[in-house]
Parts: structure tokens; sequence; C-alpha cells
């Protein structure tokens, strides 16, 4: 399954500049791990690193325009850093398989002279097979809407960025590839729209294709218990979306598509519910599928409009790791909401250990600030989230600190840590 190697952005609200993991030129860093979280204090900018992730998948969705508006964002001019000029930038170095040869997405967004934002630019590109070093091959050059494009799985022009420089005018009397049956010129019809979003839809095009389902593939969980407690229609739905109000339709494709397997979930699940001696569920006269929670001490069940926020939300969750078919990249903001802080470090687990399942378990990212979820980490795992002193965000790889390594390595829990302030710099 695909993972993402590392992660840039610049001027996205409070990240002014930040990178988690490896760049193409950075080889030096190590990479994101399977299981990713990002701590730190209120107001260092957790939720922008979630969100600059939802921005991303918004943008291939909708357009930039509509995504700078979208989730209370407030449009470009919010979300572009303080007092900075530049454009927003992301950067995604990712591999679509362990032995794949890594790609990566270089994106900026700007506004026009109304005000109005657009895609500045756009860049694919990746290493030739057998080439370790030197400049990767663009196969997916944008300015402003035109460029560009190589076909296959192959071509690309190397381009030296210590001698040429991309600009808004004049990008193909800059860089004119020799013509070929391999490349393209192109001009998007709307420079607001994603050209991996268009050009992604094309046979021939398969290296973006296959960027584009991954983004697309993205679960960011917005998750609300209310949301969760609706009687949705009838209908199986085979994924959890992002609110979880297809709690139900979830739970009956699962029991008509993976009726033995779907037993067993409910079973391990109930097993991991604290004064739930069972989960089973029950047909309605129109077709929909109940959930009933078996409580302790209760002869009765209770159904799922009856359970506490944290019981739904446990639930969800680990419903969401037994997907047949789980997303690339799982992405959470603070899971540790409305749940019992004990359930923490048993969920942890649970994130890690779907993390860890061989060619079929999701990338897990989860912003959190509490340290019983931390406990259950290793200090590669952890980045530390800090405010700077222009009010820009740092960051930095718990395992970075070797005294902090070697007292996880004697047993100290990584979240007790972080509550004494051993995680602080010194």
């Amino acid at each position: 399954m695909a993972k993402i190697q590392g992660f840039r952005v610049r001027n996205f609200k409070v990240l002014k500049d930040v990178t988690l993991g490896r760049l193409w030129n950075q080889p030096e860093d190590h990479p994101l791990s399977g299981m990713t979280a990002v701590i730190g204090k209120n107001g260092v900018g957790k939720s922008a690193m979630f969100d600059a992730f939802g921005f991303l998948a918004d943008a291939l969705k909708s357009g930039v325009e509509e995504a700078c508006d979208a989730r209370g964002r407030g449009g470009f001019a919010r979300i572009r850093s303080q007092n900075e000029s530049g454009p927003i930038e992301f950067n995604v170095y990712y591999k679509e398989n362990r032995g794949a040869r890594p790609i990566t997405y270089e994106m900026s967004i700007d506004a026009d002279e109304s005000g109005r934002p657009y895609v500045l630019r756009e860049r694919l590109r990746q290493r030739r097979r057998g080439q370790r070093h030197g400049w990767p091959f663009s196969f997916l050059m944008l300015e402003s809407g035109k460029g560009w494009v190589w076909r296959g799985e192959e071509e690309g022009l190397e381009i030296d960025e210590s001698k040429l420089q991309l600009r808004l005018e004049g990008l193909r009397e800059l860089i004119e590839p020799e013509e070929s049956s391999e490349t393209e010129y192109i001009e998007l019809e709307d420079r607001r729209k994603l050209g991996i979003a268009t050009l992604g839809a094309l046979a021939q095009h398969p290296r973006i294709s296959a960027f584009r389902r991954f983004i697309e593939g993205w679960y960011l969980s917005y998750f609300t218990p209310d949301a969760a407690r609706s009687l949705p229609l009838a209908g199986p739905q085979p994924h959890l979306n992002v609110h979880g109000d297809n709690l139900g339709n979830v739970v009956q494709f699962m029991e008509r598509d993976h009726p033995r397997r779907f037993k067993t979930i409910l079973n391990g699940i109930a097993a991991k519910i604290p004064g739930i001696d069972q989960i089973d569920t029950e047909k309605t006269s129109d077709g929909r599928l109940l959930l009933r929670f078996n409580d302790q001490g209760f002869e009765d069940p209770l159904y799922a409009q009856q359970m506490s926020d944290g019981t739904l939300k446990l639930f969800a969750y680990l419903l969401l790791l037994e997907d047949p078919s789980p997303p690339p990249f799982l992405c959470i903001e603070k899971p540790e909401n409305g749940l019992y802080h004990k359930l923490l470090g048993t969920l942890a687990e649970e994130f890690r250990e779907h993390a860890k399942a061989p060619g079929a378990g999701s990338q897990v990212f989860v912003t959190t600030h509490q340290p019983y979820f931390v406990d259950a980490l290793d200090p590669q795992e952890v980045w530390i989230l800090e405010k700077g002193g222009d009010g820009f965000s740092t960051i930095r790889r718990a395992n970075q600190d070797p005294f902090v390594s070697d007292l996880v390595a004697e047993g100290l829990p990584l979240g007790g840590l972080w509550y004494s302030d051993y995680l602080d710099p010194r």
C-alpha cells in the first residue's frame, strides 16, 4: 500500500515552513513511520497540521477556491500565514509500494488580481529506474494551468533548479522539451482546479492516476457522535464516511458481504469496550440494521442512539480499522476527545498494529495532546510541535534527543516524559 515518506507545507496558517519525514532532496532524514503522532500544547498548530492534509484532499475533490472556503477556513487570505505574501505550498513525497521509486508532488496556490486563489504551480517528478542520485525527472509541469505532461511510466525532463527557476510567464519558452509521442503541451480550462484531477482520470498517465487515487483514498475523520446516532436510509455502504453518519450502512455492508468476519469483529470490539458484554444487530421492518449493545447489568440491550459519545466513537474507530479495503492514509485529530483516559493506550496500540499490518494496513496520522495516548508510542513515531519566537510553528521528532530515546529504552513511557517536561527543548 502507498505510504507518505515526507510532507512539507509552507505559508499555511501557523505553518510557515514545516517538514515531516524525508523529501527527495533530504535523503539523510528518516521517512515517516506507519504510525505518526503530532503532539504539542494548545495553539501550536496541531489542528493546522491536520487541516493541511484535509485542504489538499479538498482541493483535489473540488478545486482550490472551494477548498479555501470549506470547513470554516474563511478563504485564501485567512489561511495564508499572517504577514506573508508568498504562495501556499505543499510537497508530498510518497511511494506507491515498498519497492516503487518515490514520487514527489509539489503544488502552490496564490491569489490573482481580484484576490481569488488559483493553482500557481503543479509538478510531479520521479527518478528513472536505476537512478539513485541527481535531479528527478519531471513528468508533469504546470504554471497557471499551462505546461507539459509526459505519458507512460518513464518519460520526463531533468531540470537543475540551481540553474533554472520556473516562472509564471513564458513556461513554454523556458522549458520546451523535445517533442515525442510521450510529451504533450496542455492548457487547463480552469486554473482553479488541480491538473492531477483532470489528467489523473486518463489511462495514458498511470503515474498521475496512481497519485490521484492515493489522495482520493485518504480518510480524514470529522467524526461526531451525534451524526453516528442518526438512522440513515437502508442500503449497504462499504466505507465509513468522514462524519460517521453512515455507521448503520457500513454495518449493513459488513453483515451482508462479510458475515463470518463481521461476527468476529463485533465480538472483538465488544471485548475492548468496558462494560459491554456483546454487540449484535437487529433488522427493522424497513430494511435498516440497528446496532445493539448488551451492557453489563442490564437485561435489555441498548441501541446506538442510547450509547455514550465515547462508546460510539471507540466503536467507529475500531470498525474503521477492520475495513476490508482500508484507506491508504488515515488522519484523525484528537481521537482522545470523549474517551476515558485508560482507553487511550488501547486505541493507540490498535492504530499501531493496524499500521504495521503487512501490505494491508493504513498509514495512521494523529494529532493529540494526551500523554496517555503517547505512552503507547515510540520516539520515532512522535513529532513535537512548538511555537517559535516569531509566532510560527516549528517541529522536531522526539527521537532527535538521544536522552529521551535512552529513557524510553529504559522503560519510561514517552507520554509520562512529555507530561514531566522532558520533551521540552533544553
